[in-house]
Formats: C-alpha cells, sequence, structure tokens
C-alpha cells in the first residue's frame, strides 16, 4: 500500500472511531473527544492500540500541530513519543526539543532541550528539560528566559528551576541570576513574578538612587495584594545620609467608597537624631441619598521634612498641608431647582522656613453652606449663596462670619445671542473676639453692598476652509458692565480673601476678589470679541483668539496690600490659544495698562511636537515688580535609539536657575536605560541636586531610581516611548 493511501486510510479509521471511548465523567473532564490526524512517509500499527509514524510526521489535533521525524501514538492512553527535530504549535506558543513524551489528554509529559517562544512576543527562552504538569503548566529545569527578539540576547534570565503558570500568569524562579549585556546585576534565590497585567503578592525591582541632602538610596518595595479591592506596598528606603525609613501605601476601592493612604517613618535621622514622618490620607465617600463626604489630612513632623526626604521641587515647595474633612448634600429643588448644603472643618499644617517665616491660613471650625437656585420662574432665575464660618487663630483676631448673597436675573437668550441683566445683595456679619483694627472697639459689624452687572453677547459664524479642513469661524462680540457702590471696609478682618489673577475669562466677572472679606467697587465696562475655529468634523475647537479691554469710569478704592494688585486704569488684555499648525501650539496672553502704556503681564507658551516623543515647549512669564522667568524643555530623539531631555526654569528678576534637569534615554527593542540629573530651588532658597539611573527590561523590572515623574514635571507633553 502506498504512502497516500495509507494516509487516508488511517484517517478515515480516526474519525470513524474515536481516539479512546469515555464515559460521561471523562468527556466533561476532558473535553470532548477529538480525530487525531497524522501524515508520514511511513505509518504502521495496529488498530485502535498504537500508530508509529516516520519520516516528515505531521500530526494534528484540534489547534494543535506536532511535526517530527518520528512519532509513536498510543490511542489507548492518549500518550505520545516523539524523537528527532521535534516542534509542538500552539495557538499561543511553540515548543521545539529533541525527544518529547506527552499526554495529549491532561497535557503532562517532559521535552528535552527544549525551546520555547511566546507567540505575543512576551517571552522564548532555552532549557535542558521541560516538565508538563497540565494545561499551561510548565517547569523548566536550567532555563535561560528572555523577552529579547530571536538572536537578541541583551539581557536574560539564568535560573535553576522555573514554574510557569500561563492561566494565573505568572512565574517562580529559584536561584536566578539576571545578566545584562552577560554580565550578572541580580542573583535572587528565589524570585515569583507576574508577566501580565495582574496585580501578584511580592517584592518590585529594587529601586537605587543618590541626592545631595539623603546621599545613596536603596528601596526593595513589597507589594500585597490583600484582596481585589485593596492592596499595599511596604518599603524598605535605606539612606546613607539619613538611616532605614519604612514608605507604606494603602490603597482601597469598594461600591461607594475609595481612597488612599501614606505613612513614611524614619525612626531615627543621622543627621538630626529625631524620629521624623509624613502622612497623607485622601477618603472620598458617596454617603447615599444625595450626600458625599471626604476627608484630606496631611501632616509632617517637622518644618524641613520635605526639603531633607523629598525629590522634587513640587513636594519641597510646599509651605502649608492641608487639613480637612467635607461633607455636602445635593438634591433637586422642584422642577428646574436646585438646593445644596455642605459643611467643613479645615486648618493647615504650616511648614515654616525660619529664614522666611509666613502667617499660617486661619481654621474653620466649622462651615456651614447653603445654596439654592430656582431656574425660569416667569422668566426670572433666582439664586442664593450663604454661609456661617467660624474662623479661629492663634495671635489674629478671629470669630463667626455669616454671609447671605441673594440674587436675581431675568436672562433674554436666542440661538444668536443674550443679554442677561442681574442685581444682587452681599451681606456680611461679623462677631469677632477683638476688633480687627486698632482704629476701632467694634467687634460686631455688618456690610451690605448690592451689585448690578449687564453680561450681553452676540454669536455669528460661517463656513470656512483652511490648509484642506473644513472649519466653523464664529465672531463673538461680549460687552459686560458691572456697578458695585464703595463700602470702607479697613476695620473689617480678612481671613480668606485674595485678588484674583486677572485674565481674559476675569474680565465677565462682578467680582475681583476670592472669599467673603472683601467686596470691591466697580463702575466699569468691558468690551471684548472673540474668534474661534471649530472643526466641522468633530466639532472641537482648534483655535482661540480673544481681546477685551475694560474701562473704568472711577478709580477703584478697596485694595488689598498686594504686589499683583491691579494699576489704576484701564486695562486691555489679549489671548491666543489652541494650534497654529498641526505640530505648532501656543496659549499666550499680555496684559496693558493703557494709562501709562506698561505692560503689566506677559504669559506665553509655545509647543512644536511634529511626532510622539519629540516636543519642543518655550515659555516666559512676567509680572510687572513680581516675576520674570522663562521655561525651556524639550524631548528629542536623535541618532537611532537616543533620547535627549533638557528642561530649564529660570529667572531673569533675580538672575537664578529655579528648576532644571538634563537627561539622556536609550530604547533599545526589549530593554530601556535612563539617566536624568533635576536640580532644584525649594521654598527656602536652597539648592538640591537628584541623579535618576534606571534600567528597564521589558515586561520583567525595572532597577534604579523611576525618573518618569519628574520627566513629566519638568517637559509638559512628555511621552514614555514604548518598548
Amino acid at each position: 500500500m502506498n504512502k497516500l493511501k495509507l494516509h487516508w486510510i488511517l484517517c478515515i479509521c480516526l474519525v470513524l472511531f474515536p481516539v479512546r471511548t469515555m464515559s460521561a465523567d471523562q468527556s466533561s473532564r476532558a473535553g470532548n473527544s477529538q480525530p487525531v490526524h497524522i501524515e508520514a512517509d511511513r505509518i504502521d500499527g495496529y488498530y485502535q492500540q498504537e500508530v508509529e509514524a516516520t519520516g516528515n510526521v505531521r500530526m494534528r489535533r484540534g489547534d494543535e500541530t506536532l511535526t517530527a521525524d518520528r512519532v509513536k501514538y498510543y490511542q489507548s492512553s492518549d500518550d505520545v513519543e516523539v524523537e528527532g527535530n521535534a516542534m509542538l504549535e500552539r495557538p499561543d506558543d511553540t515548543l521545539w526539543g529533541t525527544y518529547l513524551q506527552m499526554n495529549l489528554n491532561d497535557d503532562t509529559g517532559e521535552l528535552i532541550n527544549p525551546r520555547y517562544l511566546q507567540k505575543d512576543g512576551s517571552g522564548r527562552g532555552e532549557a535542558e528539560l521541560l516538565l508538563l504538569h497540565g494545561e499551561k503548566q510548565y517547569r523548566f529545569k536550567k532555563v535561560r528566559y528572555t523577552t529579547c527578539p530571536e538572536d537578541n540576547h541583551d539581557w536574560y534570565i539564568l535560573a535553576d528551576d522555573l514554574e510557569v503558570d500561563k492561566n494565573k500568569k505568572e512565574g517562580t524562579a529559584r536561584r536566578a541570576t539576571i545578566r545584562f549585556k552577560d554580565v550578572p546585576i541580580l542573583y535572587l534565590p528565589w524570585m515569583n513574578f507576574s508577566y501580565g497585567n495582574e496585580r501578584k503578592t511580592g517584592f518590585l525591582s529594587p529601586i537605587m538612587g543618590n541626592s545631595s541632602r539623603r546621599g545613596v538610596e536603596l528601596s526593595v518595595p513589597f507589594y500585597w495584594n490583600i484582596a481585589p479591592n485593596y492592596d499595599a506596598t511596604i518599603t524598605p528606603r535605606l539612606m546613607s545620609k539619613r538611616g532605614l525609613m519604612l514608605n507604606n501605601e494603602f490603597r482601597y476601592i469598594g461600591q461607594a467608597l475609595n481612597g488612599q493612604l501614606l505613612l513614611d517613618y524614619l525612626p531615627n535621622d543621622l543627621v538630626t537624631s529625631t524620629k521624623r514622618y509624613g502622612m497623607q490620607l485622601n477618603h472620598y465617600q458617596n454617603l447615599g441619598s444625595g450626600w458625599f463626604g471626604m476627608v484630606n489630612f496631611n501632616k509632617v513632623s517637622d518644618h524641613n521634612y520635605f526639603r531633607d526626604l523629598g525629590n522634587n521641587i513640587l513636594v519641597t515647595s510646599q509651605t502649608n498641608l492641608l487639613q480637612q474633612a467635607f461633607a455636602s448634600y445635593f438634591s433637586e429643588l422642584g422642577r428646574n431647582g436646585m438646593l445644596s448644603f455642605s459643611t467643613l472643618v479645615q486648618q493647615f499644617q504650616t511648614v515654616q522656613d525660619p529664614r522666611i517665616p509666613i502667617t499660617s491660613p486661619f481654621k474653620i471650625l466649622p462651615r456651614f453652606t447653603v445654596n439654592a437656585s430656582k431656574r425660569n420662574v416667569y422668566g426670572f432665575d433666582f439664586d442664593l449663596a450663604s454661609s456661617w464660618s467660624n474662623f479661629s487663630h492663634p495671635t489674629l483676631p478671629h470669630g463667626q462670619r455669616l454671609t447671605l448673597l441673594p440674587g436675581v436675573s431675568f436672562p433674554l437668550e436666542n440661538s444668536f445671542g443674550f443679554i442677561r441683566p442681574r442685581m444682587s445683595l452681599h451681606y456680611t456679619h461679623y462677631n469677632l473676639n477683638r476688633s480687627a483694627s486698632p482704629d476701632s472697639d467694634d467687634k460686631n459689624m455688618s456690610r451690605a453692598v448690592p451689585i448690578f452687572s449687564l453680561d450681553s453677547g452676540i454669536a455669528m459664524e460661517r463656513d470656512t476652509t483652511l490648509g484642506n479642513q473644513n472649519f466653523v469661524q464664529t465672531i463673538e462680540p461680549r460687552v459686560f458692565y458691572t456697578y458695585i457702590p464703595y463700602r470702607n471696609q479697613q476695620l473689617l478682618p480678612n481671613f480668606d480673601s485674595a485678588e484674583m489673577d486677572f485674565s481674559y475669562p476675569q474680565l465677565f466677572l462682578e467680582r475681583r476678589f476670592s472669599g467673603e472679606d472683601r467686596i470691591n467697587d466697580a463702575n466699569e465696562i468691558t468690551m471684548a470679541v472673540s474668534s474661534r475655529l471649530i472643526h466641522s468634523a468633530t466639532g472641537n475647537e482648534y483655535l482661540r483668539i480673544s481681546a477685551g479691554q475694560r474701562v473704568r469710569f472711577t478709580e477703584r478704592r478697596v485694595l488689598l496690600n498686594s504686589p499683583q494688585v491691579t494699576r489704576a486704569g484701564s486695562d486691555f488684555i489679549a489671548e491666543i490659544s489652541g494650534n497654529l499648525t498641526q505640530s505648532i501650539k501656543t496659549d499666550s496672553g499680555v496684559q496693558l495698562n493703557q494709562n501709562n502704556f506698561l505692560i503689566e503681564k506677559i504669559r506665553t507658551g509655545i509647543s512644536y511636537r511634529p511626532a510622539p516623543g519629540q516636543i519642543v515647549n518655550a515659555g516666559y512669564r512676567f509680572t510687572r515688580d513680581v516675576l520674570e522667568q522663562v521655561d525651556l524643555s524639550t524631548q528629542w530623539s536623535f541618532l537611532k535609539n537616543w533620547q535627549g531631555f533638557l528642561a530649564v526654569n529660570y529667572s531673569l528678576k533675580n538672575d537664578k536657575l529655579i528648576a532644571g534637569l538634563v537627561g539622556l534615554e536609550y530604547n533599545a527593542c526589549c530593554w530601556t536605560l535612563r539617566l536624568v540629573a533635576n536640580r532644584f530651588t525649594d521654598a527656602s532658597q536652597s539648592t538640591s541636586t537628584n541623579f535618576f539611573v534606571q534600567l528597564e527590561l521589558n515586561d520583567l523590572m525595572r532597577i534604579g531610581t523611576n525618573p518618569i515623574d519628574v520627566l513629566r514635571q519638568g517637559i509638559p507633553g512628555y511621552t514614555k516611548a514604548e518598548l
């Protein structure tokens, strides 16, 4: 019988007669019985007992294919023995070896001199022996593993024993050595890792670094997957200049709550010989029936904690640490109405610099707020904002404050324009422990200020084309008038008022002070116009240009002692934001005092981003008599696999570097090396320098100190290169 006839007869027999007879229990355990197809140069055997195939053997069952020089298949037990150039191809991986013994029913057996390849590119390697322990359960002996592509051995793991559970996407290695460029960089007697995105209890990659204040650092994080909805990370942090610190992070989430607790503890600082700690708690909870609550609590052991133990300017520049609890209630008030209630307790821990002491903010113990609104009541809109606050301070006058702000408006609107007249009355009453001014003995004071405004505008639009793209261009002129009579407020305390930064949106606000303690006088009109380009297809805004002028008919009399108070006279402001081209974006503005034709403020920024991972940012900020700074930053690719980083924030007024970084990144196919140096000046004008060195091995671990957060902070638009 020739080879072709042998092949077809065997296939027909195996299809018509199942490989093995199974009971119902066996069938449910092993799955549906599938036929086995064998092709070979020669096939011999005994009916329903065994089949031996030699020469270019190809054995197929379901979605698995086995090829070899010789295969012996035992039908009664579903065992196979394979010799010579064995290759087992499955949906997820491919295995090669010199000898394979395997049971097709339960996926158990062994493969000698195996090579393996994950088809999704997540790993490959070779070993002396592979033991199959069931479906997607492997155990390798004397194994080499890497995620680098074929013919690339930049890094790999050598282990005496490696167990892989593909169902859980985790592995356990014993006596493992990680080699980079054939140089051993880490030895672990036991290593448990996850090669998917699943959370798993175990040690994370060690973190190493160096800084001028803390010296050489080594951290070994331990991740604890406590439950599906909460976990913890415990990190011993050894600093050569400071000692051993314990960093702890606990996260939790539920159907109606979530939060995070950070707690860092240094039992003995080698420099100060004191205990030091820092904590941060953020908790959010939906209390049900329209109620919501939150807690935000921050505390450190001493004033120099951030400067000594922090590693970026956002941390070291903190001066007031928020400590507050908040609860609110929201519900509808009939049709087109809203009612909300909230309560707040708040205080701050002020982190002082002895050379530049500051006054700590007032405590609020507590504050109750009630707000309500009702729309379209015979064309009128009514609203009420009210609060009662109890302020406390160790040295300054303090007490209770009641504010009531009822208002009514009669909006007239249609598809192309609007007119919104509005009237309100701001009433404030104080009950203080002592007078807020040495010129008065009055501890109980009141103030009532009427406020009138008229806002109006129209919107015109047309279709236009720019660079083969269709846009809608708008022209939107707007006029806003405000009248607030002057009230002498010099005898009133100032618990929480400050002047808001002048900007284009602020042109259309009635008040220029935040808080409730100062109500500005006003008799002024704003005339402005803006133009927008809107994508016709998506509706997204592409570019906006705005300009406006505020003309004051009387000079302002209510002022705060602040260098940023707007000068007397009329102000002109212009802004542009959005896309200048597909690659260039800008966000810029200028404020001009027209009385003396002096520029009061400039805020300009421009970004050039021709491709992901390539960006150049330039910015300039100027406020007369306050600051003048330039910002330059870039992330740029050069040569084949290199990226460079540079960021500079420089004060022209003080001729001093505020913050800067420089770095390099080499991105190979399966690993990345990052080198970053960061230098910044903190709130106390002390200078700190940090160095970051990180080696990232694709889908395995990161070794060193992570500079990603520093790069994102220093380079707006930074994009992490994907391996």
